[in-house]
């Protein structure tokens, strides 16, 4: 059962500040609120990509407008503004920047934490997730393609919205599937976990590897041996199994999740042979 909890923007856990603007964040649990600041002439593309590294802003952003407009224009070029009390939802892939002479105000709690970083190029220790729809191709042709789109739509905002609860970041889709990174191995768990029954309402089911490895963040993607460990790993999971690399599961300590030894693996690609593990609730 959850617990009632109260805190103030007014007095946050984090502040991360950034050219001509600063984000104020709360957290209650998995979830982080923020309170964003931005003065006239912040544009993503000027004053955030230098520091992301990255094409466009691959966060899914939902929130409010307090103060102030904001516009916005997706990589396919569509484009929206927004003003006060007008509330937007910006998937990944877009360019954001203030309009007018006046500061924009606010409010963020789906793509909150960390929007602005890190930068292009570094390496960062992180746990990874890929998932993969199971049989995708049998049930696009049995769907239609009108269908089946509709559907891969659906699943992608479901999997966002549960990646954002968890603080996952997603890094890109891959059609059927997606590849995202958490700063909490446990968080990424509980995530792939969650993804078998809210997505038992579309009539799909997903399988998920995870693995903590160190990466690279490049443009628009990450990379290194630890991006190829969690994707075969993802090869050996069945319908709505979380298979779980032995480095992962060192790094979880909690009673939430159960873990069923499936022995020692060999991977394609991967010199050494990995024990791996069923995650379960």
């Amino acid at each position: 059962m959850g617990r009632l909890q109260s805190k103030s923007l007014l007095h946050p856990d984090e502040r991360e500040a950034f050219p001509l603007g600063y984000s104020d964040e709360v957290h209650l649990g998995e979830v982080v609120v923020a309170l964003t600041h931005q003065e006239p002439g912040w544009r993503w593309s000027e004053h955030i990509r230098p520091i992301v590294g990255t094409r466009s802003c691959l966060f899914h952003h939902t929130g409010v407008v307090l103060r102030g407009r904001l516009a916005c224009r997706l990589d396919d070029g569509t484009q929206a503004e927004f003003g006060p009390f007008d509330v937007f939802d910006l998937p990944p892939g877009h360019d954001a920047w203030v309009i007018g002479d006046e500061p924009l105000q606010t409010v963020d709690w789906i793509g909150a934490h960390r929007w602005a970083s890190p930068p292009s190029g570094v390496r960062i220790l992180a746990t990874l997730l890929f998932t993969d729809i199971v049989d995708s191709t049998v049930l696009a042709e049995r769907h239609g393609d009108a269908r089946w789109s509709a559907i891969l739509e659906e699943h992608l905002a479901i999997t966002r919205r549960i990646l954002d609860q968890h603080r996952g970041r997603e890094v890109v889709t891959t059609g059927d599937g997606v590849l995202a990174t958490f700063d909490g191995t446990e968080r990424a768990v509980l995530a792939a976990l969650a993804l078998g029954p809210a997505l038992a309402e579309l009539g799909v089911e997903v399988r998920a590897g995870i693995h903590t490895g160190e990466i690279e963040v490049v443009p628009d993607n990450i990379r290194g041996v630890a991006v190829h460990t969690a994707s075969r790993l993802t090869a050996l999971a069945g319908p709505s199994e979380v298979i779980v690399s032995d480095v992962s599961r060192s790094l979880i300590e909690g009673a939430e999740i159960d873990f069923l030894d499936r022995g020692e693996v060999s991977l394609k690609g991967i010199s050494s042979p990995r024990r791996v593990y069923l995650a379960q609730r």
